[in-house]
């Protein structure tokens, strides 16, 4: 009931915001992008491939919104900005001379009414799994959340692959194209021709974009020839380059999925052990905390668990709640003072440090030796860390090169 009675208000600041600014998105083409996993990297890679088109594109999205010429930090820690600072975003886009934006949103956001007046001409779910359950109480509500994108659209671009596939196909008016990356879609890798040395989850969001791109009259050569010029997105497996032969990875991956995905792809890129330091969000969904450390336990071969945004909430009480899942696995606990050459390379060990940098140097100095992978999960991009109410600087690259600096 309070949710609802928020959501009145947010629905008529978004009016209002609209109203405001004239409703600049009813001169776009707007493609909208939402879905679990995936949302920042599929963006990116549609806005790269339109870009490559020569289209007149713009694009906000979770990491910055690029308006023109011109950069936006979109906020700390969030996807979709307020209606208001949308709108003036879509204002300037078409003042820019763009014809198409690039919108990623969430299931929040959707929720919120933050992209009323933002009317979405072609809508892409990458994917729905288990996430922000704390807001809409169960998967169920979450879907119909992230199905909202869908009304109205001309075009809904899909995930065959996915389990929510059904459910959402009977939600479109308008067309349906698919992509999968091993069923029988209208995008898949047989009738693409994808980067070869990308992991799979990548390869599902590049043929999301593709077709998005295709869409809108982008030609299949050139859209194909744009994946390989692709050159990522800040703080999404992103790699760290050093002199001490480890191979340090940084990587948002914050929920079940994103962080099962991004294991098993740095288990790929190993030639020895596999070290993962990760925390879960503050006042944010609580069932998932001993899942992921379940899941981390079973994927990696030392586990770090930390700090990540943990607001009002007792950073150790969340570690705990992780641990569970990793004891639940059978991994043995450790203090910080049994790495380096205390450190049994033959059995799998998780630790907890509190401290997101100590936790970084710990993971890198005293645990990695040459050949091993340093995954660092779940901050990517943000530039801040909230601890009570308060946003602190934060810039995990720095803290990785501090870490490297020895």
């Amino acid at each position: 009931m309070v949710r609802r009675i928020k959501n009145i208000g947010h629905w008529l600041l978004a009016v209002f915001a609209t109203l405001i600014y004239g409703f600049p998105a009813g001169k776009l083409t707007v493609i909208g992008i939402t879905g679990t996993d995936g949302k920042t990297s599929t963006a990116f890679l549609l806005f790269h491939l339109l870009q490559s088109a020569k289209l007149p594109v713009s694009m906000v999205s979770t990491v910055k919104a690029v308006i023109g010429r011109q950069i936006y930090d979109t906020g700390f820690h969030v996807t979709t900005p307020s209606p208001f600072f949308l709108q003036k975003l879509l204002k300037k886009a078409k003042s820019a001379g763009s014809r198409f934006l690039v919108l990623e949103t969430t299931s929040h956001a959707l929720d919120q009414f933050r992209t009323l007046g933002t009317s979405i001409d072609i809508a892409v779910i990458t994917n729905i799994s288990h996430e922000h359950l704390d807001y809409h109480g169960n998967l169920e509500k979450y879907l119909e959340a992230k199905a909202k994108i869908l009304k109205g659209v001309k075009t809904a671009i899909l995930n065959r692959d996915d389990a929510s596939f059904n459910i959402l196909k009977k939600k479109v008016k308008g067309k349906t194209i698919t992509f999968s990356l091993d069923k029988t879609a209208d995008y898949t890798p047989k009738s693409v021709d994808l980067p070869e040395s990308d992991p799979a989850f990548q390869k599902a969001n590049m043929l999301a974009a593709l077709a998005a791109a295709r869409e809108v009259g982008v030609d299949l050569k050139t859209a194909e020839k744009a994946l390989r010029t692709f050159s990522g997105v800040p703080g999404r497996m992103e790699r760290v380059k050093n002199g001490h032969g480890i191979n340090v990875i940084i990587d948002f991956a914050h929920k079940i999925n994103a962080l099962k995905e991004a294991l098993a792809f740095a288990r790929t890129q190993t030639r020895n052990k596999l070290i993962v330091v990760f925390g879960t969000a503050g006042l944010r969904d609580r069932l998932k905390r001993p899942t992921m450390g379940e899941l981390a336990a079973k994927a990696a071969d030392f586990v770090v668990l930390t700090a990540e945004d943990p607001r009002t909430e007792d950073v150790r009480n969340i570690i705990a709640q992780i641990a569970k899942g990793c004891l639940n696995a059978g991994m043995q606990e450790k203090n910080k003072n049994f790495g380096g050459d205390n450190l049994q390379r033959d059995n799998k060990y998780f630790f907890r440090i509190p401290d997101r940098q100590e936790a970084i140097n710990f993971a890198i100095r005293k645990l990695a030796k040459k050949g091993d992978t340093v995954i660092v999960c779940g901050k990517g991009h943000e530039k801040s860390m909230c601890y009570g109410k308060i946003e602190y600087p934060w810039d995990e690259k720095q803290a990785v090169l501090k870490a490297l600096d020895f």
